[in-house]
């Protein structure tokens, strides 16, 4: 009797955890708004700004709302420089936004700094307020196995459609 007990228990048990979905094998789709992460922001500029560092304007152009440390202009261990796509196009590593200007300065010189400069002096150092041609937001990086493959893909047949455009 004892064998018999203990056989419903093993049994009840694998019928338990075989029919509980695994988290691992739960699609994306089954949770939506769940996702999290970053997005991925592809951009293109009215002149090269590769090299030079992005800060945050205000929507009237006028005062800064953000801006990194020298110590905040590095992506991985390596220089934050963006990553140069087709026809033009660069993806962001440092936050691009709609209200993004470049500073005088290169990624280079601003991680020399021995300290932050203040608010009124990088905004003296803004070279363009208005330096974007176009972004486009594509979407959380999670969605892409390999961004730069997969960008380049759709820059090359001109659908960007899926993404959305900021500017």
């Amino acid at each position: 009797m004892k064998s018999y007990s203990l056989f419903k228990i093993l049994l009840m048990s694998v019928l338990i955890f075989s029919s509980c979905k695994s988290s691992s094998k739960i699609q994306k789709e089954e949770l939506p708004g769940f996702v999290t992460g970053p997005n991925v922001i592809i951009y293109k500029t009215t002149r090269d700004y590769s090299k030079h560092v992005p800060v945050t304007l205000s929507d009237d152009k006028k005062t800064l709302v953000s801006y990194p440390a020298p110590g905040d202009v590095f992506f991985n261990g390596d220089l934050a420089y963006p990553v140069k796509l087709e026809n033009g196009f660069l993806l962001d590593r440092r936050g691009i936004g709609k209200n993004s200007a470049f500073l005088q300065w290169t990624y280079y010189e601003y991680s020399r700094l021995e300290k932050t400069p203040v608010a009124t002096e990088l905004l003296k150092m803004v070279l363009d307020s208005d330096p974007f041609e176009v972004i486009y937001d594509c979407g959380k990086a999670s969605k892409f196995s390999d961004p730069e493959v997969e960008l380049n893909a759709k820059i090359r047949t001109g659908n960007l459609s899926d993404f959305k455009r900021i500017k």
